[in-house]
């Protein structure tokens, strides 16, 4: 091993645990390993950002921004009223469904297929009366085996047909993987068929919402509350009969965590409760408290209106006032997408009330790790918020910030024209790159260009819909896997894979390639473990002499399917809190789901591409 392949091992190795950790979003890491690379002299510093420039890069901005077209106009909408059965059993729905979330995920970005289907499926299991998550964990993984059947389905798949050009070969199509992506969505679609039941049941009362974990609220004692002089023990013994619990206390803005149970409480102390959805009114009632969040809200009005008088900013007092008494004012869930604007902020810092007029009831996050003042607690992927307010405001803060709402959505289209245009505007681009009258990027950028022309997309909205994590994240690390290929390290972590594989036989080192790979991406971002593996699939494909493509077509299959873990894909993280899910519950369905991909793909791989 040389002194250059040393570097790069541990430069890689280094990313994957950062990956894997994931204290660090996806593209940061991607980033710094970019930067060490050129410092350790394995990426020649004109070369840094020539990543950005990758067809691969430009076509999924493209597509992201192509599929926000469908979805902003009521496409997917109107497709699904069509296509779902509204009165069939329960595996019946669920393959519809299911099946529904992996042709949408074929032409679209899967997050947002996902996204949309999401309060369908929610409203099915309540139909139904199954546990929300055995719907939810179904459309997940068939999203996720969807996007492997065509080229802009998922962003290794794009990866992928990069490397396949450079080896040599003619490089993929649109439709070059769809043989196999098929075979292996048939499979996992019928096994979900008869193993969605293998999906824990996180049962609860109400099956028409979902189950998420407790939430999180602030509850004020007012000056004269009956609880005054109690302790924070003969409180408790008053919930005892509610699903709710005190986890903390507040005393002049300072935190008291564990706080004794002798401890006395006084007005103006805020209670921090841990309560089930359905109790959290039972709690409030029994104990004579209001949220905090509504105390602050009023607060803040009444300072507002006073500051209006003075530097007559009445208009914009009266426009926050209208939005909170317009319209009906309600209580909404909305979970938090990965990737979206809010990871990271606090609702102090984007202002929720004064902004949309919503106020935050409460949080509910995996785990019961003590929090900070809600207001001032950073927002995780895959948290539920709980916001009070009127409809449109509360939409309004959930499209610009990246939030799903978990409730039935009215069936809208804003202009039938502009529908129209969106459809046929994707189907026009799908047809260029499937019949080769130009490059995938080309095509789906002046797709982008149609949509664009024609007002489909507001101009201000454009690029909204990019995921610039994921972009920054291709871009950085494309150069780094060329790295890999001119050290020489690929070849040699391909003779290693040859030998494990025991010795010169090409079938066993194509599973042993798709296992290694799927394991990655487990862990890993799919994009990240398909750049990484590409070069070492070349390496093996070149020392055994094999068809190259057959061993890049397996990278692509396993960086698609992680089904074991929520950290692994987007889609499994979106539904980790509506679902109830924990960490552990991935494996039951998903172990299953990774050995079904395994038989499917490898004989269609050798078929489709012989060796």
């Amino acid at each position: 091993m040389t002194l250059t392949q040393a570097g790069i091992f541990a430069i890689l190795s280094m990313t994957a645990l950062l990956f894997i950790w994931g204290r660090w979003r996806h593209d940061l890491v991607a980033l710094g390993a970019l930067i060490a690379c050129i410092l350790a002299g394995l990426v020649k510093p004109g070369d840094a950002f020539s990543g950005f420039g990758n067809p691969a890069v430009i076509t999924v901005a493209s597509v992201l921004i192509l599929s926000f077209a469908l979805q902003t106009t009521g496409v997917v909408d109107t497709l699904t009223a069509r296509v779902l059965p509204s009165s069939s059993g329960s595996t019946v729905s669920i393959i519809a469904l299911s099946a529904l979330a992996a042709g949408l995920s074929a032409f679209m970005n899967n997050v947002g297929a996902l996204a949309l289907l999401m309060p369908i499926a929610i409203k099915t299991a309540g139909r139904l009366g199954v546990a929300p998550g055995r719907v939810l964990m179904p459309v997940s993984f068939a999203s996720i085996l969807g996007g492997m059947t065509t080229l802009t389905g998922t962003p290794p798949n794009l990866i992928v047909a990069g490397f396949s050009g450079e080896a040599g070969s003619t490089g993929f199509t649109m439709f070059d993987f769809a043989p196999v992506g098929l075979a292996v969505t048939a499979g996992g679609l019928l096994l979900i068929a008869i193993g969605w039941r293998l999906v824990p049941a996180r049962e609860r009362a109400d099956l028409t919402s979902f189950e998420t974990a407790p939430y999180i609220i602030e509850a004020r004692i007012k000056q004269d509350s009956s609880i005054i002089g109690q302790s924070l023990r003969d409180i408790e013994y008053q919930l005892d009969t509610t699903d709710a619990q005190i986890v903390g206390l507040l005393r002049d803005d300072r935190r008291i965590s564990a706080p004794s149970p002798y401890r006395e409480v006084r007005s103006g102390d805020v209670l921090v409760i841990e309560a089930d959805p359905k109790a959290i009114g039972d709690a409030l009632s029994k104990l004579g408290l209001s949220l905090d969040t509504i105390e602050k809200a009023e607060e803040e009005k009444r300072e507002e209106k006073e500051n209006a008088e003075n530097s007559g900013k009445e208009e914009k007092e009266t426009q926050q006032e209208s939005r909170l008494q317009s319209g009906d004012v309600i209580l909404m869930e909305l979970a938090v997408r990965p990737n979206a604007l809010l990871l990271g902020l606090t609702i102090k810092l984007i202002e929720l009330r004064r902004e949309f007029g919503v106020n935050l009831i409460a949080l509910s996050r995996d785990g019961k790790e003590s929090m900070a003042r809600l207001n001032s607690t950073p927002i995780r992927s895959g948290d539920v918020l709980l916001v009070q307010g009127n409809p449109d405001s509360i939409l309004e803060f959930a499209n610009r910030y990246g939030c799903v709402p978990l409730a039935e959505r009215p069936l809208k289209i804003p202009n039938t024209r502009k529908a129209f245009l969106a459809a046929a505007i994707m189907v026009l681009a799908v047809a260029g790159a499937a019949f080769g009258l130009l490059p995938a990027a080309i095509t789906f950028a002046a797709g982008v260009l149609a949509v664009a022309v024609f007002k489909v997309v507001p101009l201000r909205k454009l690029y909204e819909p990019i995921d610039w994590p994921v972009i920054v994240l291709l871009g950085a690390l494309i150069p780094v896997a060329g790295a890999m290929s001119t050290t020489g390290a690929a070849d040699l972590l391909a003779q290693g894979l040859i030998t494990a594989s025991g010795g010169a036989n090409p079938v066993y080192t194509m599973i042993i390639l798709l296992i290694v790979t799927m394991t990655l991406s487990d862990f890993m971002n799919n994009a990240a473990t398909a750049a990484v593996m590409c070069p070492i699939a070349l390496g093996a494909a070149a020392q055994l002499g094999v068809n190259p493509d057959t061993y890049l077509m397996a990278v692509a299959v396993g960086a698609s399917c992680a089904f074991l873990t929520p950290i692994g894909h987007q889609n499994n993280a979106l539904i980790l809190g509506p679902g109830g899910f924990r960490f552990g519950d991935y494996w039951r369905l998903g172990l299953p789901m990774e050995i079904v991909v395994i038989c499917a793909a490898t004989p269609m791989l050798l078929w489709v591409w012989p060796l």
